[in-house]
């Protein structure tokens, strides 16, 4: 792989990276911020699911560093999941499982378009996102699941 594909392909590493941890800040947030008998359940998933989007960022973190790339710091960090915010109403379960739904159609958008950046150049970076992905898909299933109950 040449340094301006590689440059490009850290960039959107980071991108992913920072999605997966903005993702823990807002889960964990709405894990403890919703109220009622019906959160529970989401709340209970939400909890579940910091570890696995940490453990996402350290992968992606290593991967980075891997191919010839520096891991940034909290400085370089800018907040963009609008949806994902806990709700201001704190009973709002369905804001709360849509904006899960929207950062998990994010995240996918986001490693489908690495898995292809990396096609017939790194295999190692595509498999890993391959496997991300489907940590993704398996979440965003289980919360369509959960958005049907209340539709």
């Amino acid at each position: 792989m040449d340094q301006a594909k590689r440059d490009v392909l850290i960039e959107e590493l980071t991108k992913v990276y920072w999605m997966e941890l903005e993702a823990t800040i807002n889960y964990l947030a709405i894990s403890v911020d919703l109220d009622g008998i019906r959160a529970e359940e989401i709340k209970k998933s939400l909890a579940a699911d910091i570890q696995t989007e940490i453990t996402h960022a350290q992968d992606l973190a290593s991967r980075i560093k891997e191919i010839g790339g520096n891991v940034p710091g909290s400085f370089a960090f800018k907040a963009v999941q609008t949806s994902l915010q806990p709700p201001e109403n704190t009973t709002d379960v369905v804001a709360a499982i849509k904006g899960v739904i929207e950062a998990e159609n994010d995240a996918i958008e986001q490693y489908n378009k690495i898995i292809r950046l990396c096609d017939g150049d790194d295999y190692v970076t595509q498999d890993l996102c391959i496997r991300l992905l489907a940590d993704e898909e398996t979440h965003r299933r289980e919360f369509r699941g959960f958005l049907k109950e209340y539709e």
